[in-house]
Order: C-alpha cells, then sequence, then structure tokens
C-alpha cells in the first residue's frame, strides 16, 4: 500500500473543508431558496389571508413548521432575557404577537390532517405532535418567562388595564401554573418527557383510529342483503366498493359512532349483526391499527402528569378553568341524569322487543337491533318514514336557506358565495360572510362529505383567528361526514344530519362575531363545558317554524313540506330520547372513570375497565352500547375532550335555559339575536364564564329546561 505524505495529508483535508462548507453553503442557499418560496412564509394575499390551497403543497409542511418552531422559540427568548422591567406590554402583548408563522402552519395543517390526509401528513403527524408539544413547555416551564408574568401579576391593581387585558393577564398566570411552572427543574423535565410522549401517542392514536376505520368498513357481496337501502345509498355502496376494488360488491363505510346510519334500514338481521361489530370491534382487530395499547399509556401518562403538578387524577387537574372545576361536581351533575335515561332506555326496550314479538321475530333485542326497530315503531306511531322527508332535505338547500336564513333573522348577517377562492376538494363551497351594515366580517368553508382520508364526526375550526391586536378576521370551516350522492344525483340527508349543520354553524357564529383584541382570548377559545353553548343553542332553529318552511321544500318540486308531514317530525322529537341520552351519558362516564385513575390502577385490560366502569354507574345496559367506545373515543383521546365529554350535556342545560329565555321573550326576532350575540357570542373569553350567562339569562342556569326536552319530566 503506498503511503501519503503529511503535507500531501493536509493539501487534501484543506481541499475537502473548503469542499464541505460549499455543500453546506449551497445546501443553505438552497433551504433559504425554498423557505422563500414556502407559501407559509408570508402571508397570504386571498382575502382575509385566507390560506392559498392551489399553492400548498404536502412537502410545504415540514420546512414551515421547522422554521415556526425555530422563530417562535427565538421570540420567547427574547421575551424572557428582556432585560427591561416586565411590562403588560413587552411580556404579555409580545407573547400574543409571537408564533405568527407557526400558527399560520398549524392552522392549515390540522384542517387538512383531519379532513384531506394522507401518508406524508400522517407521517408528519406523528414526528411534529411531540415537537410542538415541546415547545409549548418551552413557554410554560420557563422560569424567566414565568417570573416576568408573576411580577406584573402581583403588580395588576395598579396597572389600570381595561377588562379584556385584565382577564389576559388572569389567563396567563393560571395557565402557567396549571402547566407547571411553579415544579422544581427535575420535575418539569419529567413534567417535558410525558407530553411529548403524550403527544406522539395521541397523534399515532389519530392515525391508527383512521386507519381502523376504513379497514373495518363492512363489504357486502349479495346486493340481496342490502335490503331496506334506499337506492341512493345501495348506488353509494356500489361506488365506494369500487373505488377499494372491489367492483361488483358493496362498501358500507364506518361512521365515528359505535351506531351506524345504515342500521336504521337495513332488514337483514345478519347485514345488521355483521355492521354493527365492524363498527364495535374496528380497533380491536390485534392488528397495527388496534388502540387499546396505545389509550392504555395516554391514560397512564395523564395520571402521572397529574401527579406530577399535585392533583389526585387527571380529571381534577383539567376542570379547574372549566365550568365544572372539579369532577365532582360533574360526577353530581351526570348522577341527576342517569336514573331517569335508563329508566326511559329500559321503558323504550320493552316497547322495541314488544314490537319483534308482535312480528314473530322470535329472537331477544340486541343493540344491532334497536335503530330498525326504533325506526320501524316511530313509523307505527308517527307514520314517519326517514326517507318520505329526506327529498325535502337537500344538503346546500338547508345550508343557504336554512342555516344562513336563520343567521340573517336573528343576526342580520347575509353571505355571499366565492369561487374565485381557492379549495383543496372540488365538492367544498366558500362565501364571504357580511354583516348586518353590510360590512365583510369573515370568510366561511364547508367541506360536508365522507371520504376514507377524513376523520369521523363533524368540526369546526379556524384558519385565520380574530384578532384586533394581530389585524385578522376570522376564516373559519365547518367539516361533516354526511354520504356523498352519486354523480348528479341530489345530496338528500336525514334531519339528524341537518341539525349537525345547524350545529357545526352555531360554533361558525360564535368564531365569527369574535370581537377581542387578543387572540389567546378571542371567538370559541373558551371552556369546553361552555363552547358547546353556541353550537347546541344553534340546533333550535333547524324546527323552528319560520326557518323550517324557508328550507324544507321538495328537491324537484319547489313545494314546502306538507303540515302533516312536520307535524309528524315535531311529535317525533322526543321519540327514543331514553337510548339518545344513555348512549352519550355512557359515553361521558367512560371518559370520567378513563381519567380519575391514579397512578396505582393497573389496567390490564381496556375492554374489562370499560365493562366494570359502565357497571359501576349503572350503565351498563345491553341494548344501549355507548355513543362512542373506549378504543375509538376520538373526542378524548386525541382531540381535546379528555375529562371534558360530559362538556355536551352540560352545555345541553345551558341551551336549552338559554332557548327558554328566547321564548319567553318573543321568539326568533332581531332584537333578541342581537342581545345573545352581545352577552354571548361576541365575548369570546374576555371574563368569567358563568357571570357572562349569567348576565345574559338574567339568573343561573336551571336545569329544568333541559329535563323537560329530553322528555325527563312532564313539559
Amino acid at each position: 500500500m503506498k503511503r501519503i505524505s503529511v503535507l500531501a495529508t493536509f493539501i487534501l483535508l484543506l481541499v475537502f473543508v473548503a469542499c464541505n462548507q460549499k455543500s453546506q453553503q449551497k445546501e443553505t442557499m438552497e433551504n433559504n431558496k425554498n423557505l422563500a418560496n414556502n407559501p407559509f412564509m408570508q402571508t397570504s394575499t386571498l382575502p382575509f389571508q385566507a390560506p392559498d390551497f392551489s399553492k400548498i403543497t404536502d412537502s410545504d409542511f415540514a420546512p414551515a413548521f421547522e422554521e415556526g418552531l425555530k422563530s417562535q422559540l427565538a421570540e420567547i427568548e427574547q421575551i424572557a432575557n428582556n432585560p427591561k422591567i416586565p411590562t403588560f406590554e413587552n411580556t404579555l402583548v409580545a407573547l400574543e404577537k409571537s408564533g405568527e408563522l407557526l400558527t399560520r402552519v398549524n392552522l392549515v395543517f390540522g384542517m387538512l390532517a383531519g379532513a384531506n390526509t394522507n401518508t406524508v401528513l400522517q407521517n408528519l403527524q406523528e414526528e411534529i405532535a411531540p415537537k410542538l408539544a415541546a415547545l409549548q413547555d418551552a413557554i410554560t416551564l420557563n422560569s424567566k418567562l414565568f417570573k416576568r408574568i408573576k411580577k406584573i401579576y402581583k403588580s395588576k391593581d395598579e396597572l389600570n388595564l381595561d377588562s379584556e387585558s385584565a382577564r389576559l393577564l388572569e389567563y396567563y398566570y393560571d395557565e402557567f401554573k396549571r402547566a407547571g411552572a411553579n415544579l422544581s427543574e427535575e420535575d418539569k423535565e419529567k413534567l417535558k418527557k410525558l407530553n411529548e410522549e403524550e403527544a406522539l401517542l395521541s397523534a399515532r392514536y389519530t392515525n391508527q383510529l383512521m386507519a381502523a376505520a376504513k379497514a373495518g368498513a363492512l363489504l357486502i357481496s349479495d346486493k340481496k342483503e342490502l335490503k331496506g337501502l334506499s337506492e341512493s345509498s345501495i348506488k353509494s355502496a356500489a361506488l365506494n366498493a369500487k373505488a377499494n376494488g372491489s367492483t361488483g360488491k358493496w362498501l358500507i363505510p364506518l361512521q365515528n359512532t359505535t351506531q351506524q346510519p345504515a342500521l336504521q334500514s337495513l332488514e337483514n338481521r345478519n347485514s345488521r349483526e355483521q355492521l354493527f361489530k365492524a363498527s364495535w370491534t374496528r380497533a380491536e382487530k390485534g392488528d397495527a391499527n388496534d388502540t387499546r395499547e396505545t389509550i392504555k399509556r395516554i391514560a397512564t401518562i395523564r395520571a402521572e402528569k397529574a401527579r406530577l403538578l399535585g392533583f389526585p387524577n387527571y380529571a381534577a387537574w383539567t376542570l379547574q378553568n372549566q365550568m365544572a372545576k372539579n369532577p365532582e361536581a360533574v360526577q353530581t351533575f351526570l348522577k341527576k341524569l342517569i336514573p331517569p335515561a335508563t329508566a326511559n332506555a329500559k321503558k323504550e326496550a320493552e316497547d322495541l322487543q314488544a314490537l319483534i314479538d308482535k312480528g314473530k321475530g322470535g329472537f331477544q333485542l340486541q343493540s344491532w337491533d334497536w335503530n330498525f326497530y326504533s325506526e320501524k315503531l316511530r313509523k307505527e306511531r308517527y307514520d314517519l318514514d326517514e326517507n318520505q322527508i329526506k327529498p325535502y332535505f337537500e344538503l346546500f338547500n338547508v345550508l343557504e336557506n336554512g342555516v344562513f336564513y336563520a343567521a340573517n333573522q336573528l343576526y342580520g348577517l347575509t353571505f355571499n358565495r366565492r369561487t374565485d377562492i381557492p379549495v383543496y376538494q372540488p365538492d367544498m363551497r366558500v362565501y364571504t360572510v357580511l354583516d348586518q351594515d353590510g360590512s365583510e366580517i369573515g370568510l366561511f368553508y364547508c367541506d360536508y362529505f365522507k371520504r376514507d382520508n377524513k376523520s369521523g364526526g363533524a368540526w369546526m375550526s379556524n384558519l385565520v383567528g380574530q384578532s384586533k391586536l394581530i389585524g385578522t378576521k376570522p376564516v373559519i370551516y365547518n367539516v361533516c361526514n354526511f354520504t356523498k350522492p352519486a354523480s348528479n344525483e341530489p345530496a338528500l340527508i336525514s334531519y339528524d344530519d341537518v341539525t349537525t349543520m345547524f350545529h357545526e354553524f352555531g360554533h361558525a357564529l360564535h368564531g365569527f362575531f369574535a370581537d377581542q383584541t387578543y387572540p389567546s382570548l378571542s371567538g370559541t377559545n373558551v371552556a369546553r363545558d361552555f363552547v358547546e353553548l353556541p353550537s347546541q343553542f344553534n340546533e333550535h332553529w333547524a324546527l323552528y317554524p319560520s326557518v323550517f318552511k324557508n328550507y324544507a321544500t321538495h328537491y324537484k318540486t319547489g313545494k314546502p313540506m306538507p303540515h302533516e308531514l312536520v307535524n309528524k317530525i315535531k311529535k317525533s322529537v322526543n321519540f327514543n330520547q331514553g337510548y339518545g341520552l344513555t348512549e352519550i351519558l355512557a359515553a361521558a362516564d367512560l371518559d370520567m372513570e378513563w381519567h380519575t385513575i391514579t397512578v396505582d390502577d393497573k389496567i390490564s385490560s381496556v375492554d374489562d375497565f370499560e365493562k366494570t366502569a359502565l357497571k359501576n354507574t349503572d350503565l351498563d345496559l345491553p341494548q344501549v352500547p355507548p355513543r362512542y367506545r373506549s378504543s375509538y373515543f376520538l373526542h378524548i383521546w386525541s382531540n381535546g375532550y379528555a375529562a371534558g365529554y360530559y362538556a355536551y350535556l352540560w352545555a345541553d342545560m345551558l341551551d336549552e335555559d338559554a332557548y327558554a329565555w328566547f321564548e319567553e321573550n318573543g321568539g326568533l326576532t332581531r332584537e333578541n339575536g342581537q342581545w345573545f350575540r352581545n352577552t354571548i357570542l361576541s365575548r369570546g373569553n374576555t371574563e368569567d364564564l358563568n357571570k357572562m350567562f349569567i348576565d345574559f339569562r338574567g339568573k343561573e342556569p336551571d336545569i329544568t329546561p333541559m329535563l323537560k326536552d329530553h322528555g325527563l319530566i312532564e313539559k
């Protein structure tokens, strides 16, 4: 082997270093060039700073996230290390202004990751979740930053802050304390690791569940097994199968809930059982999509976090900033509802069994029979057939002449459809929202049809938040999972779907009417057990006479729904309420049971834990399964409703009492709508939420209207 001289070696080393530097410089220049071309690096030039989906590609997200994380961390360090005396302006206002790039990319990513995902986005979701958690910890566990906030907080009485600024100071001080700002440095490091692991597992859970739902769809080989479904539904199932590579068969996709829409119509009992069990076991197949080990670890992490933060369980920690305040208040509230709800459900089960026996069915009522026979009983009692009413509920007619019309009558809003705003799916719609004086207040997107790459359920969120400080107006979207019709056919939906549209647009109104200076307090950034008030309250207008007659028109003839059919719907509103309330109570109970475990509780089996939890609270009715089973309970494992699913029922109490106020004061009028807007919808999180409701209602919330609405006491 030939040796190389020392001088020659040195020269080669210099050449290598020079080449390496040039390579690094070239890579840096290339990265800078790519960032310069990245659509997230600059504020969008579209109306309301709406994202330009025609320019956004999957590859844009990762570098934008990295740059956003880096820039916000630098901003936080600058605020924390500011040598000047801490002031409201140089600390809290600076915090509110920080993270502009990260917020921009994260809001768009959140929309696509939930509504239009793919492998690239799913992988990035798992990669970025712990980094976002780490950044949050870098903010709330920063000792220097908390010291500045604490100093401002201690002198709050001398600052002469306006009410919203005073609320912001209170908000930051409480949030930092809740997040562990007072922990020792050693415990902070433990908490950071737990937060990162939880974030990763929650993102993984979301992806597992979406894959499980897709894989769990029921494939039917014989069309006869679909007897009872409408022709439109059968065509849709055939298209689903074809898209899945099973031409000549029929595929029924799974929705996020336990019960599935097709169970209401399928006449073949074996088909019903197969579909129900496909739903029930979707995430429990012992494969890569089985979520049970994931949720066991998430629950354990949360219990460990609670102990570290000085609380007996996760629910006790997380409920501090909710209206309920603690688990005991939640459990007391639920206990008021469980006995009458389950009593009603048992009576309904007896009625359904009698119907089965009357038809000489020769079997005992099971979970997969409930919706089918309750629909038969509803037809028998009220002569109401779901297929009779669907032709009067064409999706976009409901939206424009129902949902939008109610918003116009109550709040003076009008809506102009836009075709110049890029979207990520061709069947989406976009509207400019105009206030009563004609000024533009925001942009509304709707994405209504189910896809395999969309999470189940329905939700609302922002693409751009409202803030006077930042100078932005709301860009808001609603996502649902309605069955897409075959080509050139109308999208006819059920009355339940109609109420879902009104519900999600109630959230949107809460966001559109936001009138806050600070982003952290704006719009829907309120407690979970308050955030569902505007959405559930908005459902009431779906059946309000003047609204209903404006949209419930036949899609072919344009004629309004006949009075006798309208009356049948009204009479049947309280039908099956025992079942509906019990399945939600069962889910709320499971949520609380999972989040009141301690670190000493060892969960060996998710299924056994679930059975015991339901039995302990008298919610183990065999024919009434929870609305969500533990293994596919997306709300609590990934969507921010941990120890908070009860919020739907708590907010139901608020919304029924709010609607009672409207009934007492003349119903749907502009004056009443303006009062609700002024006192609730436009207030964000600018004051104590209990006080906010009392200021609107004139008294503490009353559970009586809720009990009446659910048929638990006489009206």
